[in-house]
Order: C-alpha cells, then sequence, then structure tokens
C-alpha cells in the first residue's frame, strides 16, 4: 500500500464543473456497490439453508464483509463531500478496493468454483465508464492480478477450511490453473476496452454540454445584463398581450414593481396602448400610481416563432410574442416645445424691432398731439367736452400701445441684470406706490404687506420693480370687484445646500388658477384677461430665471392664486 500511489496517474488540474460531475459519479458508484454487496450477500443469506451444491459464506463472515463494505463507503462518501480531495485520484482508489472486495468475496466462496467472479466486472466497468482511458484498464489489471492470486492459493490448497464440507475439487495441475487465468483476464480486459470506449464518449458528450450550459449561462447572464440596464424600456407579451418579461428602464417608466406586471394584459397597465395598426412611434399619455402625469413614446414589433428548417410551416402561432418599446419622452417634448418657443422669440424680436422702429415716431406725434388738444379742449368752454373726452381716449389707448411695444421690446430682447442690494421693502412700496397712482387701481383694494423691514435684497431694482408691478397687476385685475385683497410676504429661507435664499408671494382672494394651467399661463401670448397681451407672467419668468431664481404657482388661503418667485442671495 505505501507504493499504491506509483500505480495511479498524476493529479492533473480539472475544470470545476467537471470535477463535480465526477464527485456525483462517484457518489452514485459508493451507492451502487451498496446496493450490489447487499443484493448477493442478501441472496447467500437465502441460500444457505438450501442444498445446491455451492460454497457460501459462513454467516459471521457474511456479515463482517457487509459491515465493511458499508463502512468503507460511508467514510469514502464522507470523505468525498467534506474534504478537498482529488476526485479522479480518489475514483482509482476506490476501483481498487473494489477489486479488493471482490476477491474477498471470491476466496471465500470457492475461487474457481465461486458464483461471484462476476463481481470483478463491477470496479472495471465503473472504472471505465467514470474514469475513461485509464480506469477501466487498471482495474482489469488488478482484477487479473487478484484473480491469479487466488488460483494460485487454491492451486497450493492454501482455502478456508469450511471448504471441506462442500463439494469443492481443487485446481488439479497447472494447466488449469493457466487457463482460467487467461480466459478470465482477457475477459476482464475486454470488458475494460467496452467499458473505457463508452466511458470516453459519455465523458466527451458531457463536457460538450457542459461547455454549452456555459456558453448558455454566459449569453444568458449577458443578455439579461444587456435588458436590465438599457435606458429603453422593453415589454413582451404573449400574442394575446399578457406581460411575459420586462426590463428595469420599462418598469421605472410605468412605475410599477414586476410582480405587478406578469401575467397582466398590457392593456390594463397603458390603456391607451395601440397595438393593432402599424409599428411606427407612437406616443400616449400615461398617468403613474403616484399620479404623475407624463408622455410615454412606444412601438411595437412581433416576434415570430419558429422551428429548425426556417419554414414558415414550421411556426407555431401559440408561440408568437410581441416586443414592445417604451420611452419617456416628457423631456423630448419639453425640449421641443422649448426650441419652438425659442423660434417664436426669436420672430418676436425681429418683430418687435420693426414696431419699435415704425410704431414709436407715429405713437409720439399722435400721443404728442392728442395732448396739445386735450389743453385746449380743458381751457375752451363747456361745448368741448365731447371733444376732450375724445381726445383722452386717444391719450388712454396710445399708452397702452406704448406699453405693449415695451413689453414685446422686453421679453424679446431682455436687458441683462445688474445685480444691488437694496430694500425689499422699500422697493415694494414704491411699486404699490406706483399701482395706487394709476386710475384703474380700486380704492377698495386691501393691500397687507408682512415684509420684514430689515430684509435686503440681491437684485436688478429696475428688473424686479418690474417683476412685482406685473405681479400686483395680474393680481388685482382677478379680484373680485369691491372686495380686492392682495398679500405680500417675503422670508429668508436655507436650501438643502446651506444656501441663503429669499422668497417672495404675492396672492389674491380671486377664483384662482386651475392646476393644468399652472404652466401654460407663463406661456407667451397666453391670456384671460381682453385688455392683456399674455405677456407680463411669461416676462415675470424669464426675469425671474435670469436672476438663476424660480417662480411656483399654489393656491392662496384668500381663496385665490399664490405666485411665489425665490431668488438666491449670490
Amino acid at each position: 500500500m505505501p507504493k499504491l500511489h506509483r500505480l495511479l496517474p498524476p493529479a492533473s488540474p480539472m475544470p470545476q464543473h467537471v470535477n463535480q460531475i465526477l464527485r456525483r459519479q462517484l457518489l452514485w458508484m459508493l451507492l451502487l456497490r451498496i446496493i450490489l454487496y447487499t443484493a448477493l450477500l442478501g441472496i447467500t443469506y437465502m441460500l444457505s439453508d438450501l442444498r445446491f451444491g455451492i460454497i457460501l459464506l459462513p454467516n459471521s463472515a457474511l456479515i463482517l464483509l457487509l459491515m465493511l463494505v458499508y463502512i468503507f463507503s460511508i467514510v469514502s462518501a464522507t470523505a468525498l463531500t467534506r474534504l478537498h480531495i482529488n476526485a479522479r485520484r480518489f475514483g482509482f482508489t476506490q476501483s481498487l478496493a473494489d477489486t479488493f472486495f471482490a476477491g474477498c468475496l471470491v476466496y471465500f466462496t470457492g475461487i474457481s468454483s465461486s458464483i461471484f467472479t462476476s463481481v470483478f466486472f463491477f470496479p472495471i466497468i465503473t472504472g471505465g465508464l467514470i474514469l475513461p482511458r485509464r480506469g477501466g484498464m487498471i482495474a482489469a489489471a488488478a482484477s487479473t492480478l487478484v484473480y491469479g492470486i487466488l488460483l494460485f492459493l487454491e492451486y497450493k490448497t492454501i482455502i478456508p477450511t469450511y471448504f471441506s464440507s462442500f463439494d469443492f475439487t481443487p485446481l488439479q495441475g497447472e494447466m488449469e490453473l493457466i487457463n482460467l487465468f487467461a480466459v478470465k483476464g482477457l475477459t476482464f480486459f475486454l470488458a475494460a476496452l467496452v467499458s473505457a470506449m463508452f466511458g470516453a464518449r459519455l465523458t466527451s458528450t458531457e463536457e460538450v454540454l457542459s461547455d454549452t450550459i456555459q456558453s448558455f449561462d454566459k449569453l444568458s447572464h449577458l443578455y439579461k445584463a444587456i435588458f436590465d440596464n438599457i435606458s429603453t424600456g422593453i415589454i413582451t407579451t404573449s400574442d394575446d398581450f399578457i406581460i411575459t418579461s420586462a426590463n428595469t428602464a420599462a418598469l421605472t417608466i410605468i412605475g410599477s414593481p414586476l410582480a405587478d406586471c406578469i401575467g397582466i394584459d398590457i392593456r390594463t397597465i397603458l390603456p391607451e396602448i395601440d397595438l393593432q395598426h402599424g409599428t411606427t412611434r407612437q406616443a400616449t399619455d400615461f398617468t403613474k400610481s403616484d399620479g404623475t402625469r407624463i408622455r410615454i413614446g412606444y412601438s411595437h414589433t412581433s416576434l415570430h416563432s419558429s422551428r429548425p428548417g426556417n419554414q414558415a410551416d414550421n411556426r407555431d402561432p401559440r408561440e408568437d410574442s410581441i416586443l414592445i418599446t417604451l420611452q419617456d419622452i416628457s423631456e423630448i417634448e419639453k425640449m421641443e416645445h422649448k426650441l419652438r418657443q425659442g423660434e417664436k422669440m426669436a420672430a418676436i424680436g425681429m418683430m418687435s424691432a420693426g414696431i419699435a422702429h415704425d410704431f414709436r415716431n407715429p405713437l409720439t406725434a399722435i400721443s404728442g398731439s392728442a395732448q396739445v388738444l386735450a389743453t385746449e379742449f380743458t381751457s375752451a368752454d363747456s361745448g368741448a367736452n365731447e371733444n376732450l373726452a375724445l381726445t383722452n381716449i386717444i391719450l388712454r389707448e396710445s399708452d397702452r400701445l406704448f406699453i405693449t411695444i415695451s413689453d414685446f421690446l422686453q421679453f424679446a430682447r431682455p436687458d441683462i441684470a445688474e445685480r444691488q442690494w437694496f430694500s425689499l421693502l422699500n422697493c415694494i412700496e414704491e411699486v404699490v406706490q406706483v399701482c395706487k397712482a394709476n386710475p384703474q387701481w380700486p380704492s377698495s383694494c386691501r393691500m397687507d404687506l408682512e415684509i420684514n423691514p430689515r430684509i435686503d435684497i440681491w437684485a436688478d431694482r429696475k428688473q424686479f420693480f418690474t417683476i412685482m408691478s406685473h405681479l400686483l397687476n395680474n393680481a388685482i385685475a382677478f379680484c373680485p370687484e369691491g372686495n380686492e385683497r392682495v398679500r405680500l410676504r417675503a422670508k429668508e429661507i436655507t436650501n438643502s445646500n446651506n444656501g441663503e435664499l429669499l422668497r417672495v408671494s404675492v396672492e389674491d382672494n380671486g377664483p384662482g388658477i386651475e392646476k393644468e394651467k399652472y404652466e401654460k399661463i407663463f406661456e407667451p401670448f397666453y391670456t384671460n384677461r381682453a385688455d392683456g397681451t399674455g405677456l407680463g407672467l411669461a416676462i415675470v419668468r424669464q426675469t425671474v430665471e435670469g436672476h438663476r431664481g424660480t417662480i411656483e404657482v399654489a393656491g392662496s388661503e384668500l381663496g385665490g392664486a399664490k405666485l411665489t418667485l425665490t431668488l438666491p442671495y449670490s
């Protein structure tokens, strides 16, 4: 035994998957060994009470051999599963051990007359299948050697004493010994050769299968990684629109977990999706579970499954599926809207320049002439009152045209903000004073200023004056007549980055603004006022954004609208 390692092939590293397959096969071999010897020795025990003239093991030897097989197999299985041992060398060792067990069984049951000689084929066949090329041959050589030694012991009559109680006749001559040795040895090696051929074929098949499984796993992981990480949402459905898979981007777009989507009709999640007509890019509105409304662009295509042969007749309609790609195009549409808005503003800028050049000079002449007429009619007798009223209309409308032209120019060509520190309360009081000086400002208006006199603002004073003027005039225009109320508040806040901000709000007690129109009111030329140009709030937002600030719309505690602008201090 100390030189046993010389008979075994050198240990060579094996791929992990091949090593695992070999370990499983060796565990099956140990189980088959236990089953085989249990069955053989069970048959021996049953035949012990009958008289067939065959040599059987005594009961004590029978139990001893069975216990030896059990203990060795259990210890081997434990070592194989718990220890990091070389599986190939372990397999050769087990084949030699099986040869030893077979030799013991044959020796104690009559050697040349034993009915269990065929047990030698167990290590030969298992060695050839599990350990091709060498396993079967080593087991065949070991079996031939062991059987030759047993025949020699029989020839020398070195046999158990209980053989005398059976009709046993030892080998009588050398030729009989050589004949039995040659026949059995040849049979053993033929069995080893056949098992080695099948074992090599089996090993080659397992390696190809293992490589195929590994390649499939890699491809599957690659597909899953691409499927999950691609930015475009992908959903697959069956031919009857039942969702079968969805990637991470699609789940993010629709705002639902995977468990809530698989097995669900996609039309229940995207009610407005059209999968019946065309495959061109389409768009639909979608409301997420949290109430967020987005715009989804989608396209779809049918995936037809086919059997090998690429023939149309091989296609199974039940296995067809639909591939749907989704993308949140809300931001894209916003960018397109801003681009169109920019183009519109460029056109307005060109138009405004023409208006300023072609309208201002005639308006100045008209306004000047009307002022002269108004002075004359004022100093004249009472019969000129009608002419005075008409002249005042000319002056009023001329002023309105001047304001409209100025709004066009200011929106199309905004001035660069020249920021400075000034008192917020003083500036707002000036705005209120100017607004109240306007004859159209209602005397019944109640103005509440909740502003700390110590608050200063970092902004362009002229532009901020314009912002507050627009906000106040816009608020008063929607207040109920005779019960106008406007409230201005200001406070200093700190954002998440510890930056200091100034928040100013203007509230009114008018009818308020619908949530659907919160963004629309800042669009150029959008207005609900008969005398409005639709540029006031657009100028406000443009100027606030020029100060790197924001403006928001909400409902007011007074019952109307609340417009809040936030400006940074730096």
